[in-house]
């Protein structure tokens, strides 16, 4: 399993586009410069009336599937 760490700010008001259906990935880009995409979905258990900000890591399978992303550090 490999995975990567990222920073993230999203606004509440742009997170309602995801939340919509208007955009279905977030992109970033990882501490070591690769660039990450996965689906919006997956930061819903991390949205509060700020937004979603906050210190991550993604964790995906030898297949680049998604196996897990978890806060380490909220802002």
């Amino acid at each position: 399993m490999d995975c990567v760490r990222f920073k993230l700010k999203i606004s509440a008001d742009e997170y309602l586009k995801y939340y919509a259906g208007l955009a279905k990935s977030v992109s970033v880009i990882s501490e070591d410069g690769r660039r990450i995409e996965f689906p919006a979905a997956h930061l819903r258990e991390f949205i509060t009336t700020n937004g979603i900000r906050g210190y991550f890591e993604l964790c995906f399978d030898d297949q680049n599937r998604f196996k897990q992303l978890r806060c380490l550090q909220a802002d």
